[in-house]
């Protein structure tokens, strides 16, 4: 503290965060402010608009593409405040680029686990979860929240997969498959995310985490988990696109609740261990390696009522008994520099072979930190281990910790 009792510590750390965040936002989001060629203007008339767009142009957004979709990256508070925002009060995304998809058919949720490794035949009523699509060679095609509602299931699949995914199942399931295409998705987080939520329908407050519910409104059904992706407890609203903008605006009339772009979205999720498809996960990474073995009930393991009988099955199961070569580990670089996708790692600071790689890396504004995750050799994925990423040609200290970086706060 100063003479006028300002922790003047605190202000340099904040400070510190701003300027990392900035770096890492020009050097990972394209820069929408630059000058643009006719070819970039194009390329930009051809992105898909989400029905909450105008209110992000309203709302001051940097807009960037994803997944084929303008997107907005951050607001005018920026990225830090953003993800400080969501921990503290209450964080309003727009996923509405990610694919919903209603299955339904006798015995689908048997016939969902002919491409899944998770367990769908015992989910009750009202719950979802999180499941893998699979490939022959054991790899992850994608990562998906299943929920059953009674008379059908319900999917939320990535943005980037999802027309493989309806392809995929189409032509392995015998079932209806509707593609939702008329609503926005939406998800509300942090911890006064319920009391928001809660002012436009009161009985959200009921719900624990992985609930789901269909619940009337102002603005027509809404359709509820208690779910998200930063760590926080929070809920995920699917609602029809005529009405998502008011939603959104009866949301932001709350001082608790801010929007947030994606580059807040991304160290939120990465603070909290969780993985991003394309990133962390792809189709050379099985379950076991990803350390996503808590993903595979008992009852789909050697051994189980109903074992294997999914792509890849042989290997993905074996490696679950055996162990498999890598793993997908939390890093902690040491001192200021950041460790990114790519990163190479090393075993000492003069070895000559990689033992393994960064695939995700952000400041931490929660941890105040550096963070990444990667996958080492398994010999090498103890927590404590010191490692050497290198980075811009230099050895750097780096040690496996354990995940997540942030314990999640969600409501059991």
């Amino acid at each position: 503290m100063d003479r006028r009792g300002i922790d003047q510590s605190a202000i340099l750390r904040q400070e510190r965060c701003r300027a990392y965040l900035r770096r890492y936002t020009e050097r990972h989001m394209t820069d929408n402010t630059a000058p643009q060629s006719a070819d970039t203007k194009t390329a930009e008339a051809d992105l898909l608009h989400t029905p909450l767009y105008d209110l992000h142009v309203e709302l001051g957004a940097k807009m960037v593409p994803f997944a084929g979709y303008a997107m907005p990256v951050q607001y005018p508070a920026g990225v830090m405040k953003e993800h400080i925002h969501t921990r503290e009060a209450a964080g309003l995304f727009d996923v509405s680029h990610m694919g919903q998809i209603i299955l339904r058919g006798p015995n689908v949720a048997l016939a969902l686990e002919s491409l899944v490794p998770a367990s769908i035949v015992e989910l009750p009523e009202g719950r979802q979860r999180y499941g893998l699509f699979t490939n022959e060679d054991g790899g992850i095609l994608d990562d998906l929240m299943i929920a059953n509602r009674g008379d059908h299931l319900f999917l939320v699949v990535n943005a980037a997969c999802k027309e493989a995914d309806i392809a995929h199942m189409r032509a392995n399931l015998d079932c209806t498959i509707e593609v939702i295409e008329d609503r926005a998705l939406l998800a509300i987080q942090g911890p006064a995310a319920q009391a928001a939520l809660g002012s436009v329908v009161p009985p959200v407050a009921k719900m624990r985490f992985m609930d789901v519910a269909i619940m009337p409104s102002a603005f027509g059904d809404l359709w509820i988990s208690r779910s998200g992706y930063t760590g926080e407890d929070g809920f995920e609203v699917s609602v029809a696109s005529d009405q998502a903008e008011a939603f959104a605006r009866a949301l932001l009339t709350k001082d608790t609740v801010m929007p947030i772009g994606l580059g807040a979205r991304d160290s939120l999720r990465l603070e909290a261990g969780l993985c991003l498809y394309g990133n962390d996960l792809d189709t050379t990474t099985t379950p076991a390696e990803a350390a996503l073995k808590w993903a595979i009930q008992k009852v789909r393991r050697i051994g189980g009522m109903r074992a294997g009988s999914f792509p890849g099955a042989e290997r993905i199961l074996n490696e679950l008994i055996d162990g498999p070569a890598r793993l997908r580990v939390g890093l902690l670089p040491e001192g200021r520099a950041p460790m990114r996708d790519g990163t190479q790692l090393f075993a000492t600071e003069d070895a000559t072979d990689p033992i393994g790689h960064v695939t995700s890396g952000a400041y931490g504004p929660t941890i105040e930190r550096p963070m990444s995750m990667g996958y080492v050799s398994s010999e090498f994925s103890k927590i404590g281990t010191q490692l050497f990423g290198e980075v811009r040609g230099k050895r750097m200290p780096v040690t496996v910790a354990d995940m997540p970086f942030r314990s999640a706060t969600y409501k059991r």
